[in-house]
């Protein structure tokens, strides 16, 4: 096995290799002056080589994800013996199904890229739909790292905290928590509008008084849904409100926006490179791989 650390995720394709005590092939980029990506690998093969490559597909997503699509073929055209692809966060995942007439079913044209540019397996966190992902023909990890975020916390001296994810479909996320942090979980109820996609938040009572909770999302992105049930749990009473998610987008003044919210911190994962990227994932990546 050889890691190929992409440019978005350099520390994290470094971190996976010194873990997994294998190389690391050198992958040198630049961006052109008209915003096109140039890949190129630092090896002259390689053939029968089983070949990781490492990149997250965060914002810019386009940009980030053509790298992708690049050193994956770049990799087949070099003989490798297999590639999988470790894409810590999936863009595109969110657009799970068409939901309206006439909608691109965007996961299912990027998992469709992916295969042809050689790619056999991939390695993903807390994608928004599992059960879509399962469908395609290549073979798709999707890895839960809500556990790590839950003995950050706890290692930060939290004692019982109340885990809450946000929408019933996200339960499994504060059941998980919980396992670790103990202090029971629930869930604030929301509702998208798939034409606008705006979420409101329901009227829903939670047994959080005097009571310190955590927030669980796997995506916080314009921070918006997070600011309102921070407020929804200060008004119930909440002590402390902390919000936490596997993937710290945060676009523009999210962070700000949770923060005036009445929330204590925000705290993610290093899935995507960022501050608040206080768990790190390649621990766990690594024993995925090692498999």
């Amino acid at each position: 096995m050889k890691i190929l650390p992409g440019p978005a995720s350099r520390e994290l394709g470094e971190e996976l290799a010194e873990i997994l005590e294998v190389e690391t092939v050198q992958v040198f980029f630049k961006i052109f002056p008209d915003g096109e990506s140039y890949i190129r690998f630092n090896a002259e093969s390689l053939g029968d080589e089983d070949i990781v490559i490492v990149q997250t597909t965060s914002p810019p997503q386009d940009q980030r994800l053509v790298q992708l699509l690049l050193m994956a073929d770049n990799a087949l055209h070099m003989k490798a013996k297999s590639i999988t692809a470790v894409v810590p966060y999936f863009a595109y995942s969110r657009q799970d199904r068409c939901f309206l007439p006439g909608e691109a079913f965007s996961v299912r044209t990027v998992v469709k890229l992916l295969e042809n540019c050689g790619v056999n397996r991939i390695v993903t966190l807390n994608a928004h739909s599992p059960k879509v992902l399962e469908t395609f023909k290549i073979p798709v990890d999707d890895v839960s790292a809500i556990p790590l975020l839950a003995k950050y916390f706890k290692s930060e001296g939290l004692v019982d905290p109340v885990s809450i994810s946000l929408g019933k479909k996200g339960l499994s996320m504060a059941r998980e928590a919980d396992k670790i942090l103990k202090g029971g979980f629930d869930y604030i109820s929301t509702r998208r509008d798939v034409v606008t996609g705006n979420v409101s938040l329901e009227e829903k009572s939670l047994s959080i008084e005097q009571r310190d909770a955590v927030i669980f999302d796997d995506v916080i992105s314009s921070g918006g849904t997070m600011a309102k049930a921070v407020e929804l749990a200060k008004k119930q009473g909440a002590r402390k409100v902390y919000a936490a998610c596997v993937h710290p987008l945060l676009i523009g003044d999210a962070q700000k926006r949770i923060l005036q919210s009445g929330a204590e911190a925000v705290i993610g994962t290093d899935s995507v490179p960022s501050s608040l990227g206080k768990a790190s994932i390649a621990p766990l990546i690594a024993r995925i791989l090692a498999q």
